[in-house]
């Protein structure tokens, strides 16, 4: 695990922006309370926001997209998945991180579960069924008593799950291989997976080195949400609370560089996570949608009780669970 520190200077624009977010987050009047904002600054200038990231994330990208001057300081630590920030979060190394919408279904049964404050929209033509170029597959259904690579307790998962149902199977229908990312890109590029479901660059790996192809996408499957997940203690500090609904107002800026300049974006991604630039460019040709930070809703908590429902439905989990509790309405974002 890395960690990266942040400067905390900040700039005019910045400090009325964390102004404006520290009134409204308390709920007080702009009138007659400048002297009171003065002082709520200064005491984010010593405190420091625990946040988790994965490598190449927007965080890699608050200098370009002017987000990094922030009134509080911020310890990134680096992650190679949510379950791993549920942990950390549980444990109070952390105080936010982003995730699928299933480690915090996990995280209920053992009774360390987060808060959900906020849904990062995002792609979900990055989650495929993948099958080697020379394939005679065509369908989901002819992959009846194959070999088929998943990763366990993931979006990966809960895909390959509602795919199989559509086609009147289940996980017993086929011979369901659990692996890791790296474990799986391995196993498929020797031969010993008929297919594979995966996400993220693996995708674009798997295509550019292997002729790889793309059997069936997660558009209809997966609803896009990523949910960022906050520690509960770090809600019921208000100081630490402020920096948090910031942190969150920043992060839709960072995106919208993002989603504004692919060719920086790829360029950069490229050098991070020494890959082809081409690779990148590929990925953002084929995003369903552009990425976005939006405050908690209806459908967002609707969605993630639907998956809860399927995972229990196919006997991944025990019980049916309750989501909503993990919910919390309070943050409020400002349109980009």
């Amino acid at each position: 695990m890395m960690k990266k520190n942040l400067p905390g200077s900040f700039n005019r624009r910045d400090f009325l922006t964390a102004s404006s977010v520290a009134l409204g987050v308390l709920g007080l009047s702009s009138l007659g309370l400048s002297s009171r904002a003065f002082a709520l600054e200064k005491n984010l200038s010593d405190l420091t926001l625990g946040v988790a990231t994965y490598k190449g994330q927007d965080s890699y990208f608050t200098d370009e997209a002017g987000t990094s001057s922030r009134p509080y300081k911020v310890d990134y630590a680096e992650f190679a998945g949510g379950n791993l920030i549920v942990e950390a979060l549980a444990s109070g190394s952390l105080d936010i991180g982003s995730m699928s919408e299933i480690p915090p279904i996990f995280s209920i049964q053992s009774h360390r579960q987060p808060r959900l404050i906020a849904v990062l929209q995002g792609d979900v033509n990055n989650q495929v069924f993948l099958i080697p170029k020379d394939s005679k597959v065509e369908s989901v259904e002819q992959l009846r008593g194959k070999r088929v690579g998943y990763v366990r307790s993931t979006t990966s998962h809960y895909f390959l799950i509602k795919a199989l149902k559509e086609q009147g199977l289940t996980m017993n229908d086929i011979t369901a291989v659990a692996l890791t990312p790296q474990d799986g890109f391995s196993a498929f590029q020797s031969g010993q997976l008929d297919a594979w479901v995966i996400y993220g660059v693996f995708i674009q790996l798997a295509k550019f080195r292997s002729g790889a192809r793309v059997l069936k996408t997660a558009q209809g499957y997966l609803s896009g949400n990523y949910l960022m997940a906050a520690r509960p203690a770090a809600l019921e500090d208000p100081l630490r609370k402020q920096a948090i609904q910031d942190y969150l107002q920043r992060q839709t800026r960072t995106l919208q560089w993002i989603n504004d300049n692919p060719e920086p974006w790829a360029t950069k991604s490229a050098q991070l996570l020494g890959v082809d630039k081409a690779v990148f460019l590929d990925v953002y040709n084929s995003r369903s949608q552009p990425y976005k930070v939006i405050e908690v809703n209806d459908q967002a908590i609707a969605s993630q009780q639907e998956v809860a429902d399927v995972f229990f439905d196919a006997g991944v989990l025990s019980e049916r669970l309750d989501v909503s509790p993990l919910w919390d309405k309070s943050f409020r974002l400002l349109p980009v």
